[in-house]
């Protein structure tokens, strides 16, 4: 629920940004003020679906209460990277409590990984009903 939340901010915050680069007719080394923009609310779009996306994978993980699968514990894992670099980032651009919110919340997501035990492949319904190599022979 906290990616979800964050999702969101992540979203809204670079909507706002695009809108002040917007009104401000700002540019940085000749770029085009509506590019800007657009490049802005395109990728606060980008990154608030892929926190969507992360926060979907770990509520599925929990209403099923299984370990979640190889793609989604690659997605998982790259969240939690993320987290981790935009904390550092956060310290020196907003402040010590945005880094812990960030911190909290990859704790949360190395939880959920290490929370589960990987799921032991299943036997072939031969060997568990018996019929393997290891059985005794009737002579």
């Amino acid at each position: 629920m906290t990616l979800m939340f964050e999702a969101v901010g992540i979203a809204l915050l670079n909507w706002i940004l695009g809108l002040v680069v917007d009104r401000q007719q700002m540019s940085m080394g000749g770029l085009d003020t509506d590019a800007m923009s657009i490049g802005t609310w395109v990728g606060g779009g980008l990154f608030g679906l892929y926190l969507l996306v992360c926060g979907v994978v770990l509520l599925r993980t929990a209403v099923r209460d299984r370990a979640p699968g190889r793609l989604a514990r690659i997605l998982l894992v790259t969240c939690a990277v993320v987290h981790g670099l935009v904390g550092a980032f956060a310290v020196g651009l907003v402040g010590w409590p945005a880094f812990a919110f960030l911190m909290v919340v990859l704790g949360l997501i190395v939880l959920s990984l290490l929370g589960y035990e990987a799921e032991p492949p299943a036997e072939p319904a031969a060997e568990a009903a018996g019929g393997g190599q290891d059985a005794p022979s009737p002579a």
